[in-house]
């Protein structure tokens, strides 16, 4: 079958010029493109499938998993060489609360995970640290004895959509592009590639369009947890007057230590790289040059300022950035900060989460911006034990389109609910919705015909935390 696919608008590099800006975040030479070339190519049809998933992290995981036990033909594609997103990709250290204190909140596929993931650490701590090559080789199980077709190292690179209706998708791997076709399409991309190239609609970042800043996280070897030590940050103030930091940077997410008790491993999800466009592969060059130029400056500070960290040693940086934020779909309902504070419940109701809003500050040694980033974490949108909020479907419905469905980080929200939603839990419940939503539509087609009953029922049937 030939597939006549839009002309390619490609951008060039100027001969000699850098691809990717600077440190500082501006061009690092001459304008980048020197013009334009059509493309057009007959590609070939990969496969015909009920339920086509882009994105193998943890909300493309379930959804694909819930699909394909409901009895639908699945593909998933995922860009990488392994399942699970940030927490395998980009070494994000810890699982977020899997419950409310109270209730567990996080049921279904996503606590099926955990159940096998980190198994000396209770399932209701409240972060939980990752072994990532043990949760690799449980996604790979899960998704293989699921009957799934996948492969890895498969890019989205272009959608082909009429009338709000997506016929097919083009992917890239090392065979060169091919297509695929479906009847409903899920983006759980993180950075909702599948919306965006189909000329959907998003918001992103604040109202100049700037997105949390991102973190290159990392592994240590050879650290003596037994020690006690201040928090890291209270340190920070002084370690930036002393001169250790080139850029000020007053937040410290993250150090955990590994998952095992006797453990000398340390998994950091430390410091950040500012200015950054996920969506821009010039822009993530830079962060990742960036990121990995500043990190023995943490090495630096966690030997010189803390106790059991002096023989510590960078063993890796993530091969891929932590992206906190970037697109946001526009869908059927926008679940915003208004609800976060209302506890809000709805009709069409999927799930329930509790996550404070986590909306780190986009410029460095802003010691107010700090101070009031902590107020609104630590008490302001903070919920106390046996709180959350719900998530209704319409958020996982984009207006632009007819047959598909996001999950994860990208649906639709405001940028304050979305610094709750976004961590792996959160996608963990949307995935599973979706993928069973994508299931129960397969025949009409049409998304919003699946009834909220309908869906409630199968997501309470499989496991799911539905009230």
């Amino acid at each position: 079958m030939t597939l006549n696919r839009r002309a390619f608008m490609g951008t060039l590099a100027a001969a000699g010029a850098a691809p990717f800006a600077s440190a500082e975040g501006k061009p690092s030479a001459a304008p980048l493109s020197v013009g334009t070339v059509n493309f057009a190519s007959a590609l070939r049809v990969e496969a015909v499938v009920d339920v086509f998933v882009a994105g193998g992290g943890p909300a493309g995981i379930c959804a694909a998993l819930a699909a394909a036990r409901s009895g639908k033909k699945v593909y998933l594609a995922e860009a990488t060489g392994a399942f699970g997103g940030a927490a395998t990709a980009a070494y994000v250290p810890a699982f977020a609360p899997f419950d409310d204190g109270v209730h567990p909140v996080v049921g279904g596929i996503g606590r099926e995970i955990r159940q096998q993931v980190s198994q000396e650490i209770p399932i209701n701590s409240y972060w939980t640290a990752i072994d990532l090559e043990e949760l690799k080789r449980v996604y790979d199980r899960m998704i293989t004895e699921a009957g799934i077709g996948f492969s890895f190292f498969t890019s989205l690179v272009a959608v082909e959509a009429k009338g709000g209706h997506v016929d097919h998708v083009v992917l890239a791997g090392k065979r060169g592009l091919f297509a695929v076709k479906a009847r409903i399409f899920i983006d759980a991309t993180g950075d909702a590639d599948l919306v965006a190239f189909g000329g959907g609609a998003f918001e992103m970042g604040d109202e100049d369009g700037t997105v949390m800043p991102c973190t290159l996280c990392t592994q240590w070897c050879d650290i003596d947890f037994s020690q006690k030590n201040p928090h890291p940050q209270s340190l920070l103030p002084k370690a930036i007057a002393d001169g250790v930091f080139s850029v000020p940077d007053l937040h410290l997410p993250g150090f955990f230590k590994g998952p095992y008790k006797d453990s000398s491993l340390g998994r950091g999800n430390i410091g950040h790289v500012f200015n950054v466009d996920p969506t821009d592969e010039r822009s993530l060059t830079r962060a990742m040059v960036d990121g990995r130029r500043r990190m023995p400056e943490w090495g630096r500070f966690y030997k010189e300022y803390l106790k059991g960290y002096e023989n510590m040693r960078l063993a890796s940086t993530a091969p891929h950035l932590g992206v906190r934020e970037s697109r946001r779909v526009t869908c059927d309902y926008t679940l915003g900060v208004k609800d976060f504070v209302a506890r809000a419940s709805f009709a069409d109701e999927i799930g329930r989460y509790c996550y404070p809003v986590d909306v780190h500050n986009s410029k460095p040694g802003d010691a107010q911006a700090m101070a009031a980033f902590l107020k609104e974490y630590e008490k302001d949108l903070k919920y106390k034990k046996g709180e959350s909020y719900g998530i209704p479907y319409r958020s996982l419905i984009p207006k632009s389109f007819s047959n598909v469905l996001v999950a994860g980080r990208c649906m639709g929200v405001d940028r304050k609910m979305q610094a709750s939603i976004r961590v792996m839990p959160g996608a963990f419940i949307t995935g599973q919705a979706v993928g069973t939503a994508a299931a129960l539509a397969v025949g009409s087609d049409d998304v919003r015909a699946v009834k909220s009953d309908d869906l409630r029922a199968a997501l309470r049937t499989a496991g799911a935390y539905i009230v």
